[in-house]
């Protein structure tokens, strides 16, 4: 079974910490960043097949969670992105979902609730890549006359 890798992104370095032993010990990979910048270059580095699902805080300096999120999209459209914050309006929720969101929660976030998004956005994930690679082996097929 491949093992699901996430991106957890948050300035507050205690929080990444403690999150990341915590998806460690439910069976995550865990990679992370403490701003927007670090997991745009993170991803671009590491290749966005390497990272199933980013975990992504909305509020931080510099390139906030909702510029991240764009970007991310923008560039790796297959990489799902859960937003968390602990300052969650509901203009920000719209806003992240207008711009591919796959889901929003509030910190301090249930971690079982966060584990089970997570496995449902890279199952989904997954099944994006499956119909890419599909329509590629049929447009194969179809140039080769079979």
């Amino acid at each position: 079974m491949i093992q699901t890798m996430v991106l957890l992104v948050d300035d507050e370095a205690d929080f990444v910490e403690t999150m990341s032993k915590r998806l460690t010990k439910r069976g995550l990979g865990v990679l992370t960043a403490y701003s927007g910048q670090e997991a745009l270059e993170k991803v671009d580095r590491d290749g966005a097949s390497k990272v199933d699902v980013v975990i992504l805080d909305v509020k931080m300096p510099g390139m906030d969670g909702l510029e991240t999120l764009a970007a991310l999209k923008q560039k790796h459209p297959l990489i799902e992105v859960i937003m968390l914050t602990g300052h969650a309006t509901v203009e920000s929720a719209i806003e992240g979902m207008k711009r591919g969101a796959f889901d929003y929660l509030m910190k301090p976030c249930n971690l079982d609730i966060l584990v089970g998004k997570v496995d449902q956005a890279c199952r989904k994930k997954r099944l994006h890549e499956a119909k890419i690679l599909q329509a590629r082996a049929e447009m194969i097929a179809l140039r080769r006359g079979d």
